[in-house]
């Protein structure tokens, strides 16, 4: 699994002019992509460290600060281009391997303790957030 991980100050996710997930104030905004070898375990892990990285201000992490992460799906996090002038796609997982993936990490997080909201799977999506610092970090497991 792959996560793209912003420090932010207020984020936001809309499907067709709806809010359908929303945090505010000093948290993170989470970028996962699940390629085929991920596997529920993974999942955990990545829960794990995305709870605890100390990336907040002062380097605290969510856990020291309850602050809440919005985690969002996206699959053109495992897009290779490489060559030629149009990504392929071949490391994403599929959609029914992907989801109960990205469902996981969510569910992980919630039960470590974490506010967390989502953007919706498959969806497009459009993400509004302020990037504090900026600081961004990828997360692999």
């Amino acid at each position: 699994m792959r996560a793209v991980v912003q420090r932010v100050d207020g984020a936001r996710v809309e499907v067709a002019g709806e809010t359908v997930g929303e945090i505010v104030g000093e948290g993170l905004c989470v970028l996962v992509g699940v390629t085929h070898e991920d596997t529920p375990e993974k999942a955990a892990q990545l829960a794990r460290k995305l709870w605890s990285v100390r990336i907040l201000q002062g380097e605290k992490s969510c856990s020291d600060t309850a602050a809440p992460l919005l985690v969002i799906s996206q699959f053109t996090l495992y897009g290779d281009a490489r060559k030629g002038r149009r990504p392929t796609w071949n490391a994403a997982a599929p959609g029914p391997v992907a989801e109960p993936l990205v469902d996981e990490v969510v569910a992980q997080l919630r039960e470590l303790g974490a506010q967390v909201e989502t953007g919706r799977f498959g969806a497009d999506m459009k993400v509004s957030l302020t990037n504090d610092g900026p600081f961004t970090v990828l997360v692999e497991v």
